[in-house]
């Protein structure tokens, strides 16, 4: 009734089938493919030819006008010294916080590991890592900063290889000086000349505990950037040292009480690094690789960025605390391009990403400045009459900010008041290819989808280029592309040096240039703009995106086209938040403080005789009555004169 093959065999006859000789093959084959695996790591170990050398870092020393050195990129190099030069208790302190079993481990320490792996554990994440000096070494000279499993078996078998190679005091002294200890130092001995001025052969056990503290983190524990974070970091290091009998407990109380200090000044001016960190890609887009030292000449002038800085910080405190707070970005530019003035968010110390140059967000209404200078070219003026109502376009419908309709308005009204129904509708009359071809010509490079929200702003660009595409207009020129470096030494030479670009030629089309420029007075005098009034004419445009995530003002007047953009770091919506609100605001602010200030005059002066330069000259005072084409027709052509 049942066959063979369903019969239940005997448990004499099962263990026949999975015998010892099963055993040792399925053995032999773990350990082959053990094997194979290992030795396939082994062989695409990253061992570059002369890796026992010195790498050699170049420094980039950044200056503003006026040769005002502010920030420093690059590293400090100091010399390279072995274990017996470096005082014992820097060697102790950089045990003590980093391997304490460095000098009894073979490059592993599985204690250490297993013990990580506990803390770990109840800490419910990565709370404490398993490293050892050796693997740490390994990882700093050869390996990319991958996470993967064949990444950590591979830095495994280098800091095996590396101690069957070298001495415990080799590798210390390797490890010293290699790594990086903030402010751009790179070993031991430039760090102690950055921080103390100072060999690293005269550290003093406070010095000495101070600077194995940075290891960790350099940035977070800088004592440039926090002095006090740093010397509570190094009692950390003086406890670890007196628990594993380094020192006694009068020596670690003595250091405790003595606590290391600066010989230089610490980060006079932090939200500067925005730019600085700007102005170092841009000089290595200019040369390539660092292969000297270099000193870069810069556009920044202290006393506009403190300005832009104070203006921020003032409207700050309304934008909540932590990480929900919102942010904000600012930048100002000379009408050719450079950059005067830059900030990159709230807090340089808290988040180093750069808002102005690399967070990509939707403009909003601050891109219908290219929709109406396609109009503008396909034969409309600002007096042209358009009806705004309900519009649909491919099964959408486009709402007004106010959520009404105007019925017919002109140009200039449907400008200044960010209707969206005129907008849109402007575009499906040109041709949404032509928008995004004047775009293009203003130096908008990111990419922009030909929907049919696109005259909205629905795509995303920087503060920056579209700052840069409302100097084009501010400056009469085909395009502007924002710079922040003027001349870069180097070798006992000069090796760049600014020049305007082919171009930035003036007089693109200047009548419809005019007419735009009538539209942009009227957004500030009128419009949504109305916050950004400083009292003297000034043009420029609001924009906010779909559900209030992000607020714009960019605007300009004769000397400085300043861009402010809001918003949050997720993208969440910001209750109340608009462009013609605090973006105007701050635009206001800002730049009320620039003309008050006593030198800015003669900066003015400066820039309005550069070969692109203009002087905006001010308007009689409209009060409440709308401005009319005509009620300027004699003094438009002079707005942006040429000197």
């Amino acid at each position: 009734m049942f066959s063979a093959v369903g019969r239940i065999l005997p448990r004499r006859d099962r263990r026949r089938l999975f015998g010892w000789r099963d055993m040792v093959i399925v053995m032999l084959g773990g350990l082959v493919t053990m094997f194979a695996t290992l030795g396939y790591f082994a062989y695409t170990l990253p061992l570059p030819d002369g890796f026992m050398g010195e790498v050699d870092r170049p420094s980039m020393l950044i200056k503003a006008e006026g040769d005002e050195v502010f920030a420093s990129r690059g590293v400090y190099r100091g010399d390279r010294l072995t274990v017996a030069e470096l005082p014992p208790h820097l060697l102790q302190a950089v045990v003590a916080i980093e391997d304490k079993r460095f000098y009894e481990h073979f490059g592993i320490d599985p204690r250490g590991i297993g013990r990580a792996l506990v803390a770990n554990f109840r800490a419910g994440g990565v709370s404490q890592g398993g490293s050892t000096i050796t693997q740490q070494l390994a990882k700093t000279y050869f390996l990319e900063q991958d996470r993967t499993i064949k990444r950590k078996i591979q830095d495994m078998m280098l800091a095996l290889w590396l101690e069957n190679r070298l001495g415990k005091d080799e590798i210390l002294a390797r490890y010293l000086n290699q790594i990086y200890f903030g402010a751009g130092a790179y070993g031991v001995d430039a760090a102690s000349w950055r921080y103390f001025r100072k060999s690293a052969r005269a550290l003093t056990l406070p010095e000495s505990a101070m600077l194995a503290g940075l290891i960790q983190a350099p940035s977070w524990y800088s004592p440039v950037r926090s002095l006090e974070t740093a010397q509570e970091q190094a009692e950390t290091v003086l406890m670890l040292m007196r628990e594993q009998g380094y020192i006694d407990a009068d020596q670690a109380l003595d250091a405790r009480d003595n606590p290391a200090v600066l010989a230089v000044a610490p980060d006079a001016h932090p939200g500067w690094n925005y730019f600085a960190d700007w102005t170092e890609a841009e000089t290595r887009r200019l040369l390539g690789p660092m292969t000297a030292d270099l000193q870069v000449e810069t556009t920044l002038v202290p006393e506009i960025q403190t300005l832009a800085e104070g203006a921020v910080a003032r409207w700050s405190g309304i934008l909540g605390a932590g990480e929900d707070a919102a942010q904000t970005a600012l930048v100002a530019m000379t009408l050719d391009g450079g950059i005067v003035a830059m900030v990159g968010g709230r807090d340089y110390g808290e988040s180093q990403f750069n808002r102005a140059t690399m967070a990509k967000r939707q403009p909003g209404s601050a891109f219908k400045l290219f929709v109406y200078l396609a109009a503008l070219d396909a034969g409309f003026t600002p007096d042209s009459l358009a009806m705004d109502e309900p519009i649909e376009v491919d099964g959408w419908r486009p709402r007004n900010h106010n959520g009404r309709f105007e019925g017919q308005v002109t140009l200039r009204t449907a400008f200044a008041q960010s209707i969206n129904t005129v907008a849109v509708k402007l575009t499906e009359h040109i041709g949404r290819e032509k928008v995004i071809g004047v775009a293009r010509v203003l130096g908008v490079k990111s990419e922009i989808r030909p929907n049919p929200s696109m005259p909205l702003g629905s795509f995303e660009a920087t503060l920056l280029e579209m700052t840069g595409a409302y100097a084009a207009i501010a400056a009469d020129v085909k395009r502007v592309e924002p710079y922040a470096v003027r001349e870069i030494r180097g070798r006992g030479r000069t090796l760049y040096q600014y020049s305007t670009p082919p171009g930035a030629s003036r007089g693109i089309l200047p009548w419809k240039r005019d007419e735009m420029l009538d539209m942009l007075i009227a957004a500030v005098k009128q419009g949504t703009g109305r916050a950004a009034d400083i009292g003297r004419t000034a043009a420029g445009k609001t924009g906010t995106s779909e559900g209030n995530r992000d607020g714009w003002f960019i605007g300009f007047t004769g000397d400085l086209v300043v861009g402010v953009w809001v918003g949050r770091d997720d993208n969440k919506p910001v209750k109340g938040l608009s462009g013609g609100g605090l973006p105007a605001r701050i635009w206001h602010d800002f730049m009320t403080e620039v003309y008050r200030s006593p030198t800015m005059g003669a900066q003015a002066a400066i820039v309005a005789k550069g070969g692109n330069g203009a002087t905006l000259v001010d308007l009689p005072a409209s009060g409440n009555k709308p401005l009319a084409f005509e009620d300027i027709g004699d003094v438009i052509k002079q707005l942006f004169k040429p000197e």
